[in-house]
């Protein structure tokens, strides 16, 4: 009987040594670390955006003065808006305000007002200030080309100068509203100085919409811009006087946007 050698096993066990050797090898030269996974998403509240001032100190978005330059007895309207804190207070007499809102202050000498917001990660301030400005020189007096052209009246004088128009609910001046008044205030300069003892009357005006009470209350507010606008050009403040007549008085009755865009207006006529 033929016996197999022992030196014939040795080199296959030792060729299936180094083939397992291999493979283990390879497999784990293979085998790359696993990826982490991904940043969690900042957190937000109810899906709006994210707050991004940590400190949690308030945010003063807006404090303002308008107009920031005015003459003595004539007034400025602070503006301000605020996030983001627990109380808010203005100095010289303002006192705790809302978060949003505006106070209109007629200060006698150039003041700069300090708004100090509260909140949980401390205090803000912020200022506006309101320069007292010397009135503009009186105009030259008016040299007529003919040398006898007529003065007319108040009332025909007057009837010349032009509306200052507004958008929909609004008592701001307009560029074209601007231009239309920078107009009017030399000429009624004009007719101040042939008219000495005359005045003019502002009035505020709406188009149909709203109420009667609320469309006199916006009347109001726009005789009041247009007058505030005059007296900064140097017409005496003391000779516009303002008058509010709401809707009740439209130069146009169509229920059209063309109509009611004439009806919003600041209107002159010659006082009594």
């Amino acid at each position: 009987m033929k016996m197999n050698s022992p030196f014939r096993a040795k080199p296959f066990r030792a060729n299936l040594a180094l083939a397992l050797f291999a493979v283990l090898f390879v497999a784990g030269c293979s085998k790359k670390p696993p990826i982490p996974p991904p940043p969690p998403p900042p957190a937000s509240s109810g899906g709006g955006p994210v707050n991004n001032n940590s400190s949690g100190r308030p945010v003063v978005a807006e404090f303002t003065a308008e107009p920031s330059g005015i003459q003595v007895g004539q007034s400025a309207l602070l503006r301000w808006s605020v996030t983001g804190a627990n109380d808010i207070s203005i100095d010289h007499g303002i006192g705790t305000v809302q978060s949003t809102g505006t106070s209109r202050v007629s200060p006698s000498v150039t003041t700069t007002y300090t708004l100090t917001a509260n909140g949980t990660g401390g205090s803000t301030t912020a200022t506006a200030t309101v320069r007292i400005v010397s009135p503009p020189p009186p105009p030259p007096p008016v040299v007529s080309d003919t040398g006898n052209r007529s003065k007319g009246t108040v009332e025909s004088r007057t009837a010349e100068l032009q509306d200052a128009l507004f958008d929909y609910d609004s008592n701001n001046i307009r560029d074209d509203a601007r231009a239309a008044l920078t107009s009017d205030a030399d000429a009624i300069k004009r007719i101040l100085i042939d008219f000495p003892s005359a005045s003019i009357n502002v009035e505020g005006h709406c188009d149909e919409r709203g109420s009667a009470e609320y469309n006199l209350g916006l009347g109001d507010r726009r005789a009041s811009s247009a007058r505030d606008f005059l007296v900064q050009l140097g017409v005496p403040a003391d000779k516009l006087k303002t008058i509010s007549y709401g809707k009740e008085r439209p130069v146009c009755t169509e229920s059209t946007e063309g109509c009611w865009q004439r009806n919003r207006r600041a209107h002159f006529s010659a006082g009594q």
